[in-house]
C-alpha cells in the first residue's frame, strides 16, 4: 500500500450504499473473494476499509472477471496485512 493512501473504515450501510448491493449480496461476494472482508473494529463492529471498497467498485467499473475481482481482492489483503 503507498504512503499517500489515506485509510478510513467504513461501515456496512455506506458500503452497501456505495456497491448498490444488499446485505446478503455483500456476504456473498464476501464468502465468494468478489470484496474484501470487514475488518474488526471492536468486540461486535466491523467496518471495511475505503480504498479497497473503491478499488473493487472500479474494477466492476472496468468489467473484470470475477477470476480478475479475485485476485485484487488477495492483493489487497495482502496489502492489508503488509501494512500492519
Amino acid at each position: 500500500m503507498s504512503n499517500n493512501v489515506v485509510l478510513r473504515i467504513i461501515r456496512k450501510p455506506e458500503t452497501i450504499k456505495k456497491l448498490g448491493i444488499s446485505k446478503s449480496t455483500l456476504h456473498i461476494r464476501i464468502n465468494d473473494g468478489l470484496i474484501p472482508p470487514p475488518v474488526s473494529l471492536g468486540a461486535r463492529a466491523v467496518g471495511f476499509i475505503e480504498h479497497e471498497i473503491q478499488a473493487v467498485i472500479e474494477a466492476i467499473v472496468a468489467e473484470k472477471s470475477k477470476d480478475e475481482l479475485k485476485t485484487l481482492v488477495c492483493m489487497l489483503i495482502t496489502q492489508r496485512k503488509k501494512a500492519a
